[in-house]
Parts: structure tokens; C-alpha cells; sequence
């Protein structure tokens, strides 16, 4: 979203810049995906130059009686404008009992409109909760692939089991997405994507990092446009091994940082090289409202979190019935900057500054609020950055990583209090960002062994990023015996994914053996079990 110059200038404000005005001039979307489509307009006839469903289709954020369904109009993805000419195009929907599609249980015509780069985000509701379906679209003589979706079980529902993969950090460059070709093979639920679901990087070559393929776009910096990030994520999102996974089940999703600039912090740019300045903070926040609009018109998400210049809603809940309340974070857009310029630190002052927040404060009152009224045997966290407070050595420098919730250890330590004195049930964080897994056994501090274990928290790699780990990271032996809180720890590619019954949780680490060959094998490196009742995590 372009902001007008005079709008730019408006937006300063002595010592800081004026957010209010970024949020008025978001606000003019916000109308967008519910606009009507006349009865002339739904039966007008259009024509593409090819199919227009290059993208595939996607669902997402069910609930028990409704499920957004996702999907862009793009005859030709990676040009900003998709191929097409600028004007609404009305796309019909439809949900069925059936995969041939001829039990049709809700139908309904949403409008493709240019300003949201014809992407359709359309609500199917009055669905039969704990149900399988079937949809798909159609834009004139143009019909969608078929995608599988689902609704939740009843509030008051009782289900025996829950079946949901996690992943998170996927580098078009740096591999191919095969995790997810193995990921469609398992009987899921859903998936809950943990972030970086793109990289803003351009394409560059570096000795130390095979590259399978190349980023479209600038070759002369990171993406900053709207144009930029449609266009990467259009690339991505023609991979047919995620789109398909997208068709298979409902996703729920959440960003880190690369959706829009590494390790930001707010409205605070990465930490610059010495001689560079930071970005103009205006233009910082205008580049943030065009990640974050390109964010949503290619995710599953509802309409009511499109959003508002800069801003955009990510945190929310879905409830798998009384089994599961699955509490879906965001530790980006709230957080202070990170202490200690966001390098490897001891926890001192700065790391244990009370101020220092990952979560903001309504976010961290909606998040208590919701774990207190929570009915249900799992309380899930889906969030991240890592939870533990894990002391690492990276290239001969010790510490705690300070974009991680030790930076933020006040906060993440009465987070961890909280979860202790109000009795929350069986607490389990899932986690992504750093490219490795790990199994992490969360006590209100970690850094005291004796001290009860409060929850379990697992960390997923990355499906492709870095390309192939080590499956036994160099001075993985050191790391276990420095910190009582990890049970697990290896960096091979791939997904988590989670067996969920009333008595017990299941995590298998699910391992890609050569993310750089196309249909490489996959296999489970390691499976942990919690019991219910019973915090921490035990080899299975």
C-alpha cells in the first residue's frame, strides 16, 4: 500500500512517528473482502489468458460451524498484478459432503477485488461441526483444483484424538519443500505454519550455502514493495509440494520475522553494520504495511484480520472441543527492541529488564484471560521463538540469545509463573525460528535444575532453511549437560507432528534425509511423550 507523500510527512510526530494516521490510511480496506456482488456482476462472463488458479486453494482458522477458504486469481503469479487488468472479478464458492463435489451443503460469490491483488478470503459458515468437506472455486469457465477441509469439534465435544503437524522457516533457495510432500501422506487435522513462511532476502550467491533455486525479483537488496512481496510470495506459493499440502487440510498460521525484515522488533529495523543507518521510520512503517497486506492476502486468514496499515491482528484461539485450545501467538509486532543489540548475552540487567516484552500488553491479557477460561485438557502455544532459557556457544561466544525469550526473561519467566500458581492443564509450547529441533522441559527459571517442571515445549526446524543440518550437531553433548532443560536437540530438515488424546501427547520429529534432491526419503528421528497430568517430555 503506497502512502501519499503529504500522509508520510503528516505522519511525524515530535519524538516518534504518529501511528493513527497509518491506521486511517489502512482503514479504507477494511470493506474490501465483504464488498457485494451484484447479480449483473456475478453472471458477467470472464475470460483469462490462462488458468487463473495457478496458486491452488487453501482453508484456514476453522472453527465448529465455519472455515475461511483461500485463493488468488493469477493467470501469471509472479507479475504483481497477477496478469490481470484492474477490476473486481466476482468468484464463486462452493462446500460439499462429497470430493465430486455434487452434494453441495453452502455456496456463495466473493469479489476478487485489484486493491487485495484478487485474492478471495471467503467465510463458509453454517457447517456441522467435526466435519469433513470439500470446496472449490469458479471465475468464469474457470474451476479451481478440489480442496479438504474441516470444522472443529463442538465446544462441549469430547474428541478422542487430534492429529496436527507443525512447521515453520521455509528458504525457497536453500531447498526443495519436500517435508511437505511426506506431510500429505499423514492423516492430519491441520497444520500450524510458525513463520517465515517467506525469505525477504535477494537472490545471492554464498559459498558456504548450496542454492537449488533462485529468488524472482530485486537482485540489489531485500523485497520493500507490495509489488515485492506479492511477487515472493507468489513464488513460494507456486511450489506444487505447499500448495498441495495447503488443499489437504486446514491451516492455522502466524509470521516470525522474514515475512516482512529479519529480526525486527516492532517498529525497530535489524541491527545495522557499522556505517549503515537505520531506515527512516516512516518508511519503515510503510514497508511493514505492505508486508503485512501481502501477509494476508495470500494466507487463509479471515477477513477481520486484514489489515490496517502497519497493523495487523495475528493473535487468536481455535478449539479442538474440550481436548485442546490451541493459542496462536505473535512475538513480533509487540516486542521491545531487543537488548543487548540482539547479540549472544548473559542474562544481566538489560536481559532481565522488567520493561523488555515479547508479547505487549493486551496480547499478554488476552493470553492469561484465555489460559484462565480454558476448558481444555491441552493448552497449546503456538508461537515463535524459543521459550527456553538455553546457554549456547556460537562461534566461541557464550550466552543466551537475546531475540529469543531470554531477552525478554521477566516477562517470559512470569509467563512460566503464571502457569504454575493458576494451575493451567498440561501447558505445551511449539515453536519454530531457529532451524533445529529440540525438546525443552520449561521451568519458571531454567537455569535451576531442582525446580519443578511447569511445561513442555517442542521446537521445530526448518522445512528447508540452511539446507541439510547435522543430525548430531557438533558439541550437542556440552549443550545437554550446560542445560538442564533440553532433552533433545538435532538440526536435520523437516516437521513436527503430534498425536493429542485425552491421556497423552505424542511429538514425532519427522526428518527430510536430502532437502537439495527432489523426493528424498523421510523418517521419524524421535518421538516424545507427555503424560497428561505430568509435565515434561519423555523419550519414547
Amino acid at each position: 500500500m503506497a502512502i501519499p507523500f503529504d500522509l508520510r510527512a503528516a505522519a511525524r510526530s515530535e519524538g516518534g512517528v504518529s501511528r493513527r494516521l497509518f491506521l486511517a490510511a489502512g482503514a479504507a480496506l477494511a470493506g474490501l473482502p465483504r464488498l457485494a456482488v451484484t447479480a449483473a456482476a456475478a453472471d458477467r462472463k470472464v475470460s483469462f489468458p490462462a488458468d487463473p488458479f495457478t496458486l491452488g486453494v487453501a482453508s484456514g482458522d476453522p472453527d465448529a460451524t465455519s472455515v475461511v477458504l483461500w485463493t488468488r486469481l493469477a493467470p501469471k503469479p509472479l507479475d504483481p498484478d497477477g496478469g490481470l487488468k484492474p477490476e473486481v472479478i466476482p468468484v464463486a464458492w462452493e462446500v460439499a459432503d462429497d470430493e465430486g463435489m455434487t452434494k453441495v451443503v453452502a455456496s456463495g460469490t466473493a469479489a476478487a477485488t485489484p486493491q487485495l491483488g484478487h485474492s478471495v478470503h471467503a467465510e463458509a459458515k453454517g457447517l456441522a461441526p467435526d466435519r469433513w468437506y470439500f470446496y472449490r472455486f469458479r471465475a468464469g469457465d474457470a474451476v479451481s483444483p478440489v480442496g479438504r477441509t474441516r470444522t472443529l469439534p463442538a465446544a462441549d465435544a469430547s474428541p478422542d484424538k487430534l492429529r496436527f503437524a507443525f512447521a515453520s522457516c521455509q528458504h525457497y533457495e536453500h531447498g526443495l519443500f519436500t517435508a511437505y510432500e511426506h506431510m500429505a501422506k499423514d492423516d492430519l487435522d491441520l497444520v500450524v505454519h510458525l513463520g517465515d513462511y517467506i525469505y525477504e532476502y535477494p537472490h545471492r550467491e554464498n559459498a558456504k550455502q548450496k542454492l537449488v533455486r533462485k529468488h524472482a525479483g530485486p537482485t540489489d537488496g531485500k523485497i520493500k514493495t507490495l509489488d515485492d512481496y506479492r511477487n515472493r510470495h507468489a513464488q513460494y506459493r507456486a511450489d506444487p509440494l505447499l500448495h498441495r499440502m495447503h488443499a489437504r487440510c486446514p491451516w492455522l498460521v502466524t509470521w516470525d520475522d522474514h515475512e516482512f525484515d529479519n529480526n525486527y522488533a516492532n517498529d525497530v529495523q535489524e541491527e545495522q553494520p557499522k556505517g549503515k543507518p537505520q531506515a527512516d521510520p516512516v518508511a519503515f512503517l510503510e514497508q511493514r504495511a505492505a508486508a503485512y497486506q501481502a501477509y494476508y492476502e495470500f494466507m487463509p486468514l479471515r477477513p477481520r484480520s486484514l489489515p490496517r496499515g502497519p497493523d495487523l491482528r495475528l493473535y487468536r484461539k481455535a478449539s479442538f472441543g474440550r481436548l485442546a485450545e490451541l493459542l496462536v501467538l505473535d512475538t513480533r509486532q509487540y516486542r521491545t527492541d531487543q537488548p543487548n543489540g540482539d547479540r549472544l548475552s548473559p542474562l544481566d540487567p538489560d536481559a532481565l529488564n522488567p520493561k523488555n516484552t515479547l508479547l505487549g500488553r493486551d496480547q499478554r491479557g488476552w493470553l492469561e484471560a484465555s489460559l484462565l477460561t480454558s476448558p481444555a485438557t491441552w493448552n497449546v502455544l503456538a508461537q515463535q521463538v524459543m521459550m527456553a532459557m538455553v546457554e549456547v556457544n556460537y562461534g566461541g561466544r557464550s550466552g543466551y540469545s537475546m531475540d529469543q525469550w531470554p531477552g525478554y526473561a521477566h516477562e517470559r519467566m512470569a509467563l512460566a509463573e503464571f502457569l504454575r500458581t493458576r494451575r493451567v492443564p498440561n501447558p505445551v509450547v511449539l515453536t519454530g525460528d531457529i532451524h533445529s529441533n529440540w525438546v525443552n522441559d520449561l521451568r519458571v527459571d531454567d537455569r535451576k535444575a531442582e525446580a519443578p517442571v511447569v511445561a513442555t515445549e517442542f521446537v521445530g526446524t526448518s522445512i528447508s532453511t540452511g539446507g541439510n543440518g547435522a543430525k548430531e550437531p557438533k558439541g550437542v553433548d556440552a549443550l545437554l549437560a550446560a542445560n538442564p532443560a533440553v532433552k533433545f536437540h538435532n538440526r536435520e530438515r523437516g516437521y513436527v507432528r503430534c498425536s493429542v488424546t485425552p491421556t497423552s501427547w505424542t511429538t514425532d520429529y519427522v526428518v527430510v534425509e536430502d532437502v537439495t534432491a527432489p523426493g528424498a526419503a523421510a523418517l521419524t528421528r524421535a518421538s516424545f511423550a507427555v503424560e497428561a497430568g505430568k509435565p515434561g517430555a519423555v523419550r519414547a
